[in-house]
């Protein structure tokens, strides 16, 4: 693509169907559009950067749909003063948006080579608050917590209590909780030390965690 063509999609994908996804926060828009999301996409889909689509990372991971990117930062309602979890690093491009708003970000990857291949992407736009580690986050990673924002990039069919527990008092979580083909995207509000609110945002169909928790199930 040319350059005057990467721009052109870039306006598309933030006017067409960013802010008529009730994307209306102008800080997420400018920061949308100011965060190079080709630069993150797998090389072979990068005529998909600015699709309305999940574009597909390798293990069977994915880079969700733009217009959910800019919903979750806007529910996210990030501060600079933040501390940020996203468990699942994937391509990068989330870490990055994140570290724009936030003070550190700590982002875990189960899988090594996806893990290596965002800090390359990062280290080139020169992005040194995203602290990348390797592990199993699916029931929680309260290891740098408690956390002002949390932000899961994959799908739990049950939300683990480690999770909302590792959120500060005032603290943000964004997470999608079900089981295909209809799942639901949660903003958790920690409210007080045993008090939490939740507030559902939209209905959607992502990958599930690798490892996520299952409901149990009654065999006849």
């Amino acid at each position: 693509m040319v350059e005057f063509d990467v721009e052109q999609a870039r306006f598309n994908m933030i006017e067409q169907q960013i802010r008529t996804w009730e994307v209306l926060d102008q800080r997420v828009l400018d920061l949308v559009a100011r965060t190079p999301r080709e630069d993150y996409v797998p090389a072979r889909y990068r005529n998909l950067a600015f699709a309305d689509t999940s574009i597909p990372l390798d293990y069977g991971q994915v880079m969700m749909p733009p217009r959910v990117e800019a919903r979750l930062l806007q529910a996210l309602d990030i501060r600079p003063a933040d501390s940020a979890l996203e468990v699942g690093t994937g391509s990068g491009y989330l870490a990055a948006l994140l570290a724009a708003r936030a003070k550190q970000v700590y982002s875990v990857e189960i899988y090594e080579d996806l893990l290596e291949a965002a800090r390359q992407r990062l280290a080139a736009h020169g992005i040194d608050n995203v602290s990348l580690q390797s592990g199993d986050a699916s029931a929680g990673w309260p290891q740098q917590g408690p956390y002002d924002v949390i932000a899961v990039t994959g799908s739990l069919p049950l939300l683990p209590a480690e999770f909302q527990n590792s959120l500060r008092v005032g603290g943000r979580m964004f997470v999608v909780v079900g089981e295909a083909p209809v799942m639901e995207a949660r903003l958790v509000t920690r409210v007080g030390e045993r008090d939490w609110t939740v507030e559902s945002l939209f209905e959607t169909d992502i990958p599930a965690l690798v490892n996520a928790r299952q409901p149990q199930r009654f065999l006849f």
